[in-house]
């Protein structure tokens, strides 16, 4: 039992800290899999993390969600970025070629690449917000950018945050739209899940409920403390993170 819950301690952290960070879960997952035989994962493990992170997020902000009357605009724009992304992964999750993607070199490269690409964009001096200047055509081009985070290794966080940092938004507000675009992908994979999941006959224990809650609290706080110290910082730490992680990961393929 000691061992199933630092197993799922483990997946929690990864999952509740990478998915709202602008790094890669999945080069995580290597890494932790390379030194820790892992043995709890599976089917609705995955499902209770999601359904973990997704629960965080809405909870965060679920000032600017619930107050329907002021933020009407805000949910409209929300569903609209997230269309691309959603229409993209299930065609790719049907066909079932997103899997021809999942080795370890791509992600290195991907983890890598568009650790670059962050630190471009990261050097935008103009400061646009969510209040005034996100509208229908700057939220589908962050949703556009979004499809390459079904690419393993891009980083669903990172690519959103880029492309809002190529449109100009300051760093907070381009958190916060990242932040708001995962809740219909964390809700698109959770659903997911729960199709194959009700194809396949598996039992229901408490590990999904701790699973759950450690996923939640990691990506409550992640959240919390993430958009509290973004203002101060630029991104570089995440570029540099990023390529230390993606230099680590091509040493485990090649050496």
């Amino acid at each position: 039992m000691l061992q199933d819950f630092i197993e799922i301690l483990i997946l929690s952290a990864v999952q509740g800290i990478s998915e709202f960070l602008p790094i890669s879960s999945s080069a995580h997952l290597i890494l932790v899999s390379n030194f820790y035989d892992l043995k709890t994962s599976s089917l609705l493990i995955d499902i209770s993390l999601h359904l973990g992170s997704l629960i965080a997020v809405i909870f965060y902000f679920r000032k600017e969600l619930f107050d329907l009357r002021n933020n009407n605009r805000l949910l409209s724009l929300i569903i609209i970025g997230s269309l691309p992304l959603i229409i993209f992964g299930y065609i790719l999750y049907s066909t079932e070629f997103i899997h021809l993607l999942r080795n370890t070199k791509v992600i290195a490269s991907t983890t890598l690449f568009f650790g670059f690409i962050l630190f471009f964009a990261d050097q935008r001096k103009i400061d646009r917000n969510i209040s005034t200047d996100l509208n229908i055509k700057s939220v589908l081009l962050i949703g556009l950018f979004q499809i390459l985070a079904l690419i393993p290794g891009v980083s669903r966080a990172g690519i959103t945050i880029t492309a809002a940092r190529f449109l100009n938004f300051n760093r907070t507000d381009a958190s916060k739209i990242s932040f708001l675009l995962s809740i219909p992908a964390l809700a698109g994979a959770s659903f997911l899940g729960l199709r194959e999941a009700f194809e396949q006959s598996i039992e229901i224990n408490y590990l999904l409920l701790i699973a759950t809650f450690l996923s939640f609290m990691f990506s409550f706080f992640t959240i919390k403390y993430f958009l509290k110290f973004i203002s101060k910082i630029s991104f570089n730490v995440f570029v540099i993170y990023r390529i230390i992680l993606g230099l680590i990961l091509f040493y485990i393929i090649y050496i």
